[in-house]
């Protein structure tokens, strides 16, 4: 098979797409290299429909191969095994401006698979994974409405940057991923730090643009060596049955559609397709019974939006549903905040702990960790229905990184606030926009956990119903079947102040830039309302974390020192944690976070670390404990694995002729530095604050003494007794008048 090259140039650097040369046993399959980075991204469908698939199965993965950067997986097997958060995101990535662009009616599966051969750390591979995706498609034989681009656009001092490097955008406003067709935007997914609604349009209409290119290169790709297409599925219509069901459900149909409570409505509906399929069932196919009461149940619902401007129980299209906000629900947890929406209703948790507890990430990209995160469930209870419990699904995944992005902007950072912060939303009721009240039960629950955000934030998901005609209507707050039946789901989260987050998907051919405009424009109106009603719960973070929350102190030391601290093998800081019972991190750049619920604890350990790197200088005091005897001196530690000597004439005042006669091994005495050698060896005395004890002499000249009778009886032996010289180191008399004072306190 011959290898084809296709080229251009996106932001100064080349994109190639190469086809012909590696697995050449895919229907389709093409290598794309950015930059360094390179990816492979095969596809391959059934010639046969299985039974009783009636929907497009179309599944793609995304295999991260930790080889691709030079790095080998951690663990005891060191192979890589369950796709991690990265790569489930990336799929989705790849998904979502896709499968709206494949028929309806196409039943063969399609897989898509991409494999990351090599990753340059600077240009992401999931975006090339979209391109490759369309570029398989655009060749093969499956009807295709494509091809599609993908790009990425940071905003860097102020000015719009095309797919800037990854480590450029630690600096950028926002991060925003744009998937579009000739005409049409597909997919935006969006990180900001607060940023306008007028910049995020800016950036979706650069992307747009920028985009052109990489559909023309696959354009070319697909005049060389793409494909004749299959012809494209017809839907099967019995007209004879559709018109049955509209005598049957289109009174009662529109009675149900106005039911406010969701639960009510569902049973209602339930009730008219058994009762339909009862009459009809003889005559027809169960199965395509079902399928005509749907399509009716969704032409219903579009057609009142579009032709009378209401919606499910009477809402009109901006208008929001009952919000209800608590915080502090939980007893015993950091933080908890519940919001409600109509009958949606989410649960988050706030969870605090050290630095250590941060999540470890192996995977191609520039972060090793983080400190943050937000995890998502959504249990069948949620929706009333039975469902295996089990480890959570790309939806999971996928939804609970939306929220964690949205919040990540107004969360503290490391400095400000020496914590790892852990949010777990439960989905409690589930009717549309789970996501979102994710975003807003989770500022709640940062908030009542006393975690110090800068602002409160909101999330809010806005739909389209499209009309044959090119009339169209936006709606703000969908429910669960407007979701269903609708034709976009733009969700948007932020503050008062600008965007963090974005993610649109659309089950359409794309949407129009007046469309993303208007949305934009509506979605903040709606979160402001949402972040009104959640001040009245909560406006600001509470002064202090919870009681049972860990407390967390940070110092900051000569890095020179850290080894002091640590110890051989880890032997010192070990001990220090047995014996405060505190957890305690320490980073390269010298920083210490200590962590106890015990202040007092807390206090101990920091005095044990201070003590440890704490500089000895001459004139310093200090009460050490006596570890030692030797022949000439006793050592004394003034710290924690520092000791010094004082010499045996540095113990008293007086002589001392032996050292066990003036301490003992566990006697805690009081010394002086006075010097410390050129090898750092560090001299004491206790000599020196005894004298320092000593009166000073009378100025007053001498009182005159009595002349002693002779015949006077002395009043003790020492009476006769010759005057003794004065206490010199070096010498004197034997004479020990007794043990002195222990000296003074020391000074701190």
């Amino acid at each position: 098979m011959a290898v084809h090259t296709f080229r251009t140039t996106i932001s100064g650097r080349d994109l190639v797409i190469e086809t012909g040369k590696l697995a050449q046993q895919a229907d389709a399959s093409v290598t794309v290299r950015y930059g360094d980075t390179v990816v492979l991204v095969t596809m391959c469908y059934a010639r046969e429909v299985r039974e009783g698939v009636d929907f497009l199965p179309l599944t793609i993965d995304y295999e991260e191969r930790l080889y691709a950067a030079g790095k080998i997986p951690g663990g005891f097997i060191r192979r890589e095994g369950r796709p991690s958060e990265a790569a489930i995101l990336a799929c989705r990535l790849t998904d979502r401006p896709i499968r709206p662009l494949l028929p309806k009616n196409w039943f063969n599966e399609i897989q898509i698979i991409t494999t990351v051969l090599s990753a340059d750390q600077e240009n992401p591979p999931d975006i090339l994974s979209v391109i490759g995706a369309s570029a398989c498609l655009t060749m093969s034989e499956i009807p295709f409405d494509g091809p599609v681009g993908a790009v990425k656009i940071g905003c860097i001092n102020g000015e719009l940057v095309l797919n800037p490097k990854m480590a450029d955008l630690e600096n950028s406003l926002i991060d925003v991923v744009v998937a579009s067709t000739r005409d049409k935007v597909v997919m935006i997914e969006a990180g900001a730090r607060e940023a306008p609604e007028e910049l995020v349009l800016r950036a979706i209409q650069v992307a747009h643009e920028a985009c052109q290119p990489i559909i023309q290169l696959q354009e070319e790709l697909r005049q060389v060596v793409g494909k004749p297409k299959l012809p494209v599925p017809e839907a099967r219509v019995n007209p004879e049955l559709t018109e049955a069901i509209s005598c049957l459900v289109d009174e009662p149909l529109e009675a149900i559609l106005r039911i406010n409570d969701k639960m009510e409505r569902e049973a209602r509906i339930e009730e008219l397709i058994d009762e339909v399929t009862l009459k009809l069932g003889e005559n027809y196919p169960e199965k395509d019974v079902l399928a005509a009461i749907n399509a009716k149940i969704r032409d219903e619902v579009r057609s009142a939006i579009l032709e009378k401007g209401q919606r499910l129980g009477g809402r009109g299209l901006t208008e929001i549903r009952p919000i209800s906000c608590e915080v502090g629900i939980l007893p015993r947890t950091h933080g908890s905040g519940l919001f409600t929406r109509g009958q949606t209703q989410v649960l988050t948790i706030a969870t605090l702990g050290s630095i250590r507890k941060e999540q470890l990430l192996d995977g191609l990209g520039l972060e090793e960790s983080k400190r943050f995160m937000h995890h998502y469930n959504f249990p069948g209870f949620s929706t009333g229905e039975v469902r295996r419990v089990g480890s959570p699904g790309r939806r999971e995944i996928g939804h609970g990184a939306l929220a964690e992005r949205a919040l990540l902007p107004v969360v503290p950072g490391e400095d400000e606030f020496p914590y790892t912060i852990r949010l777990v939303s439960e989905v409690l009721s589930s009717s549309g926009s789970t996501s979102m009240a994710s975003v807003c039960a989770g500022s709640l629950s940062l908030m009542d956990a006393g975690i110090p955000v800068k602002k409160a934030v909101a999330g809010i998901a806005i739909g389209l119903i499209t009309g044959d005609d090119g009339c169209y209507a936006i709606l703000s707050d969908i429910e669960g079947i407007e979701d269903f039946e609708g034709d976009m789901d733009f969700k948007i989260a932020g503050t008062r102040d600008g965007i963090t987050a974005i993610q649109m998907d659309t089950k359409l051919k794309g949407i129009t830039m007046e469309i993303v405009e208007k949305a934009l424009c509506q979605g903040r109106e709606g979160r402001l309302f949402i972040l009104d009603k959640m001040d009245q719960a909560i406006k600001q973070s509470r002064p202090d974390v919870s009681r049972y929350a860990p407390r967390m102190t940070k110092i900051k030391i000569d890095p020179s020192k850290i080894g002091s601290v640590i110890g051989t093998g880890g032997k010192t800081i070990r001990s220090i944690i047995e014996e405060t019972k505190t957890t305690i991190d320490i980073e390269d750049d010298g920083t210490i976070i200590v962590g106890s619920q015990d202040v007092e604890a807390i206090r101990k350990a920091v005095a044990i670390i201070e003590g440890l790197t704490r500089d000895v200088e001459v004139g310093d005091i200090y009460t050490g404990k006596v570890t030692r005897i030797l022949d000439f001196g006793a050592m004394v530690e003034i710290l924690p694995g520092k000791e010094g000597l004082v010499h045996i004439s540095e113990l008293a005042s007086y002589r001392v002729n032996r050292v066990e006669d003036e301490v003992k091994v566990g006697d805690e005495i009081t010394v002086k530095v006075i010097s410390i050698d050129n090898l750092g060896r560090i001299n004491l005395s206790r000599r020196v604050l005894f004298e320092k004890e000593k009166p000073e002499p009378s100025r007053q000249p001498p009182r005159p003494q009595p002349a002693r009778d002779s015949r006077a009886k002395p009043s003790s032996p020492s009476a006769h007794r010759p005057p003794q010289p004065p206490y010199r180191p070096s010498g004197g008399s034997p004479h020990k008048p007794g043990r002195g004072p222990s000296g003074p306190a020391p000074r701190r």
